[in-house]
């Protein structure tokens, strides 16, 4: 019920999730589904929780926090990807699934076993989470998607752009967006990078205004 749920928001958003729509995806009555959850809210905590389970998270084959971090962030960038209808959703049920629990656990872990005192793992869960969401939120919007597509938007918008007045756009669409091996999605990896070297260098330095946690370390 679960996948049939995830299959509908993929067509038509969260808004397509309705039990009228669950139940024609599953070719039965929709009055049958309670027998199965009690109300929608159900079926949004589990595909909410199905989401965050089809993410990659951190085992103990990282010795590096970074690439233990930048792993779960490709992850979550590509499964988001693929449900950006969840990105609002994600944040807001009341009744998380043990997936999403087990998943900020893990994240957290790995923080904190690398030395980030309590504060700077939740700026940094914070920062991480927001620029994924940001970034798949972009990217869904964009109006390309291919290198065929780049070359067909980028060249149209520089074909009519007055060059003389916009100079500074016109060198990054022709010099940067318009050169052979140009993907929008090498920005992510970039991105990412300049966000985990800040957070090392900052991992275990109080930040002015950050409430004491009471302990520094791990019990």
């Amino acid at each position: 019920m679960l996948a049939a749920a995830i299959r509908v928001a993929d067509r038509g958003g969260v808004a397509a999730i309705t039990m009228r729509r669950i139940a024609q995806e599953l070719g039965v009555e929709a009055m049958s589904l309670y027998h199965h959850v009690p109300n929608k809210d159900a079926i949004l905590d589990g595909v909410v929780d199905m989401v965050f389970a089809a993410i990659k998270l951190p085992g103990a084959e990282y010795d590096d926090w970074r690439e233990a971090i930048r792993t779960r962030a490709i992850s979550a960038r590509m499964v988001l990807s693929q449900h950006s209808w969840a990105l609002g959703l994600m944040d807001s049920r009341r009744d998380p699934g043990p997936a999403t629990l087990r998943h900020h656990d893990t994240v957290l872990g790995v923080l904190r076993k690398a030395g980030f005192t309590l504060p700077m793992a939740a700026h940094a869960v914070s920062l991480i989470d927001s620029y994924v969401s940001g970034f798949v939120l972009q990217e869904a919007n964009l109006p390309m998607t291919t290198p065929d597509d780049v070359q067909d938007v980028a060249g149209g918008i520089l074909r009519n752009l007055p060059a003389e007045e916009l100079p500074y756009l016109a060198e990054m669409i022709r010099d940067h967006a318009l050169q052979p091996g140009y993907e929008y999605a090498s920005e992510f990896g970039f991105g990412l990078d300049l966000i985990l070297d800040a957070l090392e260098a900052r991992r275990t330095a109080p930040l002015p205004g950050d409430a004491p946690s009471g302990r520094d370390g791990l019990a």
